[in-house]
């Protein structure tokens, strides 16, 4: 187990490029970045050698360092935990809006069978040929601002007709007990209120929904 002060020296050494390879380093700027002495640094470094997370070149005006493979997965775990942290312990995110209307574009789109078969790869069905749009309730807003630092699956764009359809992004999720995928369109500037739910059947008509009924969306683990 890494103390946490030699864990924080490591940290900035990766920060620095440690993991690409050799940096210069004297413990003059060790110390200035991490805010102890040039001795303190000096058995930080040291420490870190004789554990086999770094491995030293020495020189007259300081030293080449460079993160070993042990040391890489020691930084690894931490951003695993981190990670984990940010996720909420892997607990699910809650969203809610009330059902409207799009222009019907979902339908066309979810159609074309390049799209069809890389959703169903990512989501483990062939969608529905429309999508349900849901307005989130500005309490969800944030929470779909996590949403989107989740691991998404990119779906990509294509070429046919002598037309372009672009890329776009999808992450599984669940409307009661029916397992959906909510999509979003490659394009810059997507409304933060609004997401595009995609199912393996008519949502609506399996739910009962009209146009500003409540609806609830789960997301995750």
């Amino acid at each position: 187990m890494i103390a946490a002060e030699d864990l924080q020296c490591l940290k900035a050494l990766a920060v620095r490029g440690g993991c690409h390879g050799p940096i210069f380093v004297s413990t003059q700027s060790i110390g200035e970045m991490l805010g102890i002495s040039q001795q303190t640094a000096s058995r930080r470094l040291k420490g870190l050698e004789t554990a086999g997370l770094i491995t030293r070149v020495l020189s007259a005006d300081g030293q080449h360092v460079t993160v070993t493979k042990a040391g890489e997965e020691v930084l690894r775990r931490e951003y695993q935990e981190y990670c984990r942290i940010f996720a909420e312990g892997g607990k699910s995110y809650q969203l809610s809006g009330a059902v409207v209307s799009g222009i019907g574009e979902g339908k066309y789109y979810m159609s074309l069978k390049p799209y069809k078969e890389q959703f169903a790869t990512a989501l483990g069905f062939e969608p529905y040929p429309g999508t349900l749009n849901i307005k989130l309730a500005p309490s969800s807003v944030t929470v779909r601002k996590k949403i989107d630092a989740l691991d998404w699956t990119r779906i990509k764009g294509f070429s046919t007709d002598g037309r372009t359809f672009g890329d776009a992004r999808c992450i599984p999720c669940q409307i009661g007990t029916i397992k959906c995928g909510i999509v979003v369109p490659g394009r810059t500037h997507y409304p933060e209120d609004l997401i595009e739910v995609i199912a393996p059947i008519a949502l609506r008509r399996k739910l009962g929904v009209e146009d500003n009924d409540s609806i609830n969306v789960e997301v995750g683990p």
